[in-house]
């Protein structure tokens, strides 16, 4: 393997160099814990590096994946947006010091716009349920309301710098993903488990589905009545009968094949017999979302990291060359978004 030198460091230069770099850095003792042995997603975390203007190291210092989402530690989105040519300066102070309700303040100046001013007080951190909150808000209270007005600020100044990212410190405050619901045919076998049923996710499969509904059409001549058991997008067979056959004589013919997933919605919009053929359905499909001119472009953002979290368990088992195509493919409409914002 042969990599480039740049001034930044070691760089592959070719994709096979990339996925050989990415093994050998999994090895490593050197990188977070979180890459340790995870090739694809040091692979997957370096071009998001190139993409934000970060080295390889850099990039796996400073991003990392918390409850699902892509981040960036608070002091290295200070960095990108200070390197950024664009960039007139950024204020951050405290207001109210000293009294119940001190306000986190900073002001993004972008050159040749308005600045953006962003506030997050002790009240906003109460309502949000994060005053007082086991950790760094425990410990670091003031730290904490900085990198929040911090974040929400530069997101809005510089969405075309920071491509999307939010904050590590917000998105550690964040509910991890909810477990799949269970399937609503189950009965328990003790009648009385079903006094002491856990609630329902915090989520609403009818405001999701509305959301998607000016976005995404039903799929025509797509008919699957297999139900969805559990997260993994593999349908469960289905039994199917030759015409003409005698009772005894008909044997079941399964039908197995990988589901198009829409948030909120139980049953599949589509199914394909190979990954190649529900890739490209999702793009196609994710491509759409995307070009809906008519809902806002931070709503088309919201609907594109749904639908792909919806499919995340069949996107997982593509293999890593097409994986990191579809991962260049999502951020590239991402990119197009936040710049239209």
């Amino acid at each position: 393997m042969q990599l480039t030198t740049t001034r930044q460091g070691f760089a592959p230069a070719t994709i096979t160099e990339a996925m050989e770099f990415s093994k050998m850095l999994a090895e490593s003792s050197m990188v977070p814990r979180a890459y340790q042995g995870k090739p694809q997603d040091i692979m997957v975390c370096v071009q998001w590096g190139y993409e934000l203007g970060l080295a390889p190291m850099q990039a796996l210092q400073n991003i990392a994946v918390i409850n699902g989402k892509p981040s960036v530690y608070g002091d290295a989105m200070m960095a990108l947006v200070q390197a950024s040519p664009i960039c007139d300066g950024i204020d951050e102070h405290i207001e109210g010091e000293g009294t119940p309700n001190p306000v986190a303040v900073c002001i993004a100046k972008r050159k040749g716009r308005n600045p953006v001013i962003a506030r997050f007080s002790v009240e906003d951190a109460k309502r949000a349920g994060l005053w007082g909150k086991q950790g760094p808000w425990q410990a670091y209270p003031k730290r904490m309301l900085q990198m929040r007005a911090r974040g929400f600020a530069l997101r809005d100044a510089f969405p075309d710098v920071l491509k999307g990212l939010i904050t590590a410190e917000e998105a550690q405050d964040y509910p991890s993903e909810a477990a799949p619901r269970p399937a609503r045919d189950v009965t328990p076998h003790n009648p009385l488990d079903a006094l002491q049923a856990p609630a329902l996710p915090v989520t609403d499969p009818v405001v999701i589905e509305a959301a998607m509904a000016d976005t995404i059409e039903e799929p025509v001549g797509v008919v699957v009545e297999q139900q969805i058991t559990d997260a993994v997008t593999m349908a469960p067979p289905v039994v199917e009968r030759e015409p003409g056959q005698d009772d005894e004589e008909r044997e079941p013919v399964a039908l197995i094949g990988f589901a198009l997933l829409v948030p909120g919605k139980t049953e599949p919009t589509s199914v394909h017999d190979t990954l190649d053929e529900w890739a490209e359905a999702y793009e196609a499909m994710a491509e759409k979302v995307a070009r809906a001119g008519k809902v806002p472009a931070r709503e088309r953002m919201t609907k594109l990291r749904e639908l792909r979290d919806v499919n995340k368990p069949t996107i997982e088992r593509i293999d890593s060359i097409k994986r990191i195509r579809h991962t260049a493919a999502y951020q590239k409409r991402l990119n197009a978004l936040g710049a239209a914002q």
